[in-house]
C-alpha cells in the first residue's frame, strides 16, 4: 500500500491543494467559471464538485461509511459515469455551495485522522485524494491559459534568479545495459501504473541536454514544417488539416518575421531559450522528422533521469536514483515545480537538476513527451481508484517529468502521465533523441 506518515503531514497538504484550488478560482465571474463548451475543458464549477465528491466518495463514503454531504452528488460529480459534454447542463450547486461543500468535506476528513502516524490506508488514501486534487489544479492552471483567463495568483510565487539562464546545446551519451523500470513496492508512494518495477535491456543511445527551445521550434515553423505532409504521420497530418495548425497554438506572428505568444490574457515576446510548451504528440514527432532526430521511450527517458553509469562509464549500473540529482532535499529545490514561476524558465537553469548523465530540467518546467503508449507495466493491478489508470491504456501517449504547475509532493522520475496525441492545451514540450 504506502508507508504510514504523520496525519499533520496529510493535514497540511490537503490545505495546500485545498488553497491552490481557491487562488485559481479567486477573480472569475460566473460566466468564466462555467465557461464554453470545449472537449479540452470542463466547468470549473462541475470540476471543483467533482474534487469535493472524490474526496467523500474514496475516504469519507468508502472506507468510514459515512452518509454522504451532498446526497445527488454521485449523478452529477462522478467523471467516470457522467459525459464530459453533459457537464454544463447538470443542476450543479452554485459557486458558494459548491466551495462550502469541498471545504465541509476536507474539515470532515481532518477531523477523523486524529494525533501521530496516521493508518497504512489513510496515508495512502489521503494522499491520493489531494494529488486528485493537484492534478486538478494542474489542469485549472492550463484552463486558465487555454481560455485567455488571466494569469492566476499564487502566494509562492516568486521569478526565480536563474528564469533567462540561456540555451543548454548539445546531446549525452547514455550507454547500454539493464534498468529497472517502475516503482518497487516499498517506495513511500506511488500509482498504479508504476507497478511493478521489472528488468528492461536497454541500448546505448544519445538524448538532449535539454527540451527544444522556442527557437529551435521556430525554425521548423519557419520551415514551412507545419505544411509538408512527410512529417507528419498518417493521424497527425489528419490532425493538422483538421485543425488548419500552421505553429504552436499561442504563437502569433508579429508581421517582422517573428513571433509573439500568449501568456493567459496577455501578449509577450518569444522566449528564445525557453522550452517549447503546449505542443501535442503529432507536433513533436513531426518536428523530430524534419530535425532527423526521435522522440526518446518513457525507458530510455526514465534512465536518462533516474539511472547511473558504472565506474568506468560504459554500462548502466545497477542504482536507480530517487531523484535526476540524487538529493533528499524535495524536488521543488532544484526544478520549476509547483508554479512558483508562473510559467517556464529557459532550458539552462536549475544546473543542480542535471542528472548522472547531465541531462537537465528532467523534473519540472515541461512535461515531456515519449514516444510510448501507455500501457501496463508486467504485474500491474488497480488501487482503490480503479479507472485511473485502466481505461486509456492503449489509447494514450506516456509523457514524464512534471511542468511548472505540478506539484513537487507527486511528481518523480517514475511518474506517468498520459495523453491522446492530439492535446496541446497541456503543458507539454518534449526533448530529443539522436536517430540510431
Amino acid at each position: 500500500m504506502t508507508q504510514p506518515v504523520a496525519a499533520s503531514y496529510l493535514e497540511q497538504i490537503m490545505k495546500d491543494a485545498h488553497t491552490r484550488t481557491l487562488e485559481l478560482v479567486a477573480g472569475l465571474d460566473e460566466n468564466q467559471l462555467m465557461g464554453p463548451r470545449l472537449q479540452i475543458v470542463n466547468p470549473l464549477r462541475w470540476e471543483i464538485g467533482h474534487v469535493a465528491w472524490f474526496y467523500e466518495k474514496f475516504i469519507l463514503r468508502d472506507l468510514y461509511d459515512q452518509a454522504p454531504y451532498h446526497a445527488p452528488g454521485d449523478d452529477i460529480y462522478d467523471s467516470i459515469e457522467i459525459p464530459h459534454e453533459v457537464r454544463w447542463d447538470l443542476p450543479l450547486l452554485p459557486m458558494n455551495e459548491t466551495l462550502a461543500y469541498i471545504k465541509a468535506v476536507l474539515e470532515r476528513c481532518i477531523c477523523r485522522l486524529g494525533v501521530g502516524d496516521a493508518s497504512e490506508v489513510d496515508s495512502y488514501m489521503y494522499q491520493f485524494a489531494t494529488f486528485h486534487e493537484d492534478m486538478h489544479t494542474e489542469a485549472y492552471t492550463y484552463s486558465r491559459q487555454t481560455l485567455g483567463y488571466p494569469k492566476p495568483t499564487f502566494t509562492i510565487a516568486a521569478v526565480p534568479d536563474d528564469e533567462e539562464a540561456g540555451a543548454h546545446p548539445g546531446d549525452v551519451t547514455i550507454p547500454g545495459g539493464t534498468f529497472l523500470l517502475g516503482s518497487t513496492k516499498d517506495e513511500a508512494i506511488l500509482f498504479d501504473n508504476e507497478k511493478w518495477i521489472y528488468p528492461v535491456p536497454v541500448k546505448p543511445f544519445e538524448i538532449a541536454k535539454a527540451p527544444v527551445t522556442n527557437t529551435e521550434f521556430k525554425d521548423f515553423v519557419d520551415a514551412k514544417g507545419y505544411e509538408i505532409r512527410e512529417f507528419w504521420d498518417e493521424d497527425g497530418w489528419d490532425w493538422c488539416k483538421r485543425e488548419d495548425a500552421v505553429h504552436p497554438v499561442y504563437w502569433q506572428p508579429t508581421g517582422e518575421g517573428d513571433w509573439s505568444v500568449r501568456r493567459f490574457d496577455t501578449i509577450e515576446d518569444l522566449k528564445p531559450y525557453q522550452p517549447i510548451i503546449h505542443v501535442n504528440w503529432y507536433e513533436a514527432s513531426a518536428f523530430c522528422r524534419w530535425a532527423k532526430r526521435r522522440l526518446p521511450t518513457e525507458t530510455e527517458w526514465e534512465v536518462a533521469a533516474l539511472g547511473e553509469p558504472n565506474a568506468d562509464r560504459t554500462m548502466l549500473s545497477e542504482k536507480k536514483r530517487d531523484t535526476p540529482w540524487h538529493a533528499t532535499s524535495g524536488n521543488h529545490i532544484h526544478a520549476n515545480l509547483d508554479g512558483g514561476a508562473l510559467g517556464v524558465m529557459d532550458v539552462a537553469a536549475f544546473p543542480q537538476s542535471d542528472s548522472a548523465f547531465g541531462c537537465r530540467q528532467m523534473l519540472g518546467n515541461v512535461w515531456e513527451w515519449t514516444s510510448t503508449v501507455f500501457k501496463p507495466y508486467p504485474g500491474f493491478s488497480p488501487d482503490s481508484y480503479k479507472d485511473y489508470s485502466q481505461p486509456v491504456f492503449y489509447e494514450t501517449k506516456v509523457l514524464r517529468g512534471g511542468a511548472w504547475a505540478t506539484r513537487s509532493r507527486m511528481v518523480t522520475g517514475r511518474y506517468r502521465n498520459f495523453f491522446t496525441p492530439d492535446r496541446r492545451d497541456v503543458l507539454a514540450g518534449f526533448r530529443t533523441c539522436v536517430l540510431p
